[in-house]
């Protein structure tokens, strides 16, 4: 039986990696599931990390959709993407949750990769008002079977919402909600494949104060830094990290 000596520098590591996912989600209203998983993934399997994100994931994300006034407004507009997503998320499971770890961080190593690349390279552009109608539950669709697939939702969901034209205060509620239902989708397509123990769930509390702590210093930090200086940096890390995960499974003998 593990000793509390076994365990202590790992729940430390864990604690950690929350307060840096849960300061960069604080700044840029975002990153915390993409950082923790990341991290977490270079030591278990992306599925034991993505369930050790469940908990700290969605009170963060109800904390920041209950910021602004456009809840209903955004539920409605917003409904056929939240739909698609879960129903992506669950088509994909059988990747995070089966035994091919490989192929899991590989994807995830792909997805951080693809995804730091565009918010390095991003370009601004805007999805018409008539197009929306069947690029949202597309794109909602696509993200979910990316997080079945790497315990990761935010390609290319959130490069969409940023395409709606919404003012700052709204986006961040936007993306609170789709995190919401991205993460309760994940939580639930990890229960039903067996992949949920209370283990999992007891270090998914553990994580939560370390992930509130963070997410409050990072509020703090955003009035005091530059979001575009740290979002360039934060994205530089994501392709490190993603590139880091691809040759290790890659280059495996």
């Amino acid at each position: 039986m593990p000793t509390l000596t076994d365990w202590l520098p790992f729940a430390a590591a864990v604690a950690l990696t929350f307060v840096v996912a849960g300061l960069v989600k604080g700044v840029v209203g975002m990153g915390l599931p993409t950082v923790a998983i990341g991290v977490l993934g270079l030591v278990m399997t992306p599925g034991q990390a993505a369930a050790i994100v469940i908990v700290p994931s969605l009170a963060t994300n109800v904390w920041q959709l209950m910021a602004g006034g456009a809840f209903r407004a955004l539920l409605r507009r917003l409904s056929g993407m939240l739909v698609a997503v879960a129903i992506g998320t669950f088509l994909s499971i059988g990747v995070l949750a089966g035994h091919s770890a490989a192929l899991a961080s590989a994807a995830l190593g792909a997805i951080l990769v693809v995804y730091g690349a565009y918010g390095l390279l991003m370009r601004t552009f805007t999805v018409p008002d008539a197009v929306q109608r069947w690029a949202s539950p597309l794109v909602g669709l696509l993200t979910g079977l990316v997080a079945g697939m790497t315990g990761v939702f935010v390609f290319p969901g959130v490069p969409y919402l940023n395409s709606l034209g919404l003012d700052k205060d709204t986006l961040i509620q936007a993306l609170g909600i789709f995190f919401t239902v991205s993460t309760v989708a994940l939580g639930a397509a990890l229960a039903l494949a067996g992949q949920y123990p209370l283990v999992s769930l007891g270090a998914s509390f553990g994580a939560l104060l370390p992930a509130l702590l963070g997410m409050a210093l990072g509020q703090l930090l955003r009035r005091r830094l530059s979001p575009a200086t740290f979002r360039r940096w934060f994205f530089v890390g994501l392709v490190a990290l993603g590139l880091y995960m691809l040759a290790r499974v890659l280059l495996r003998p």
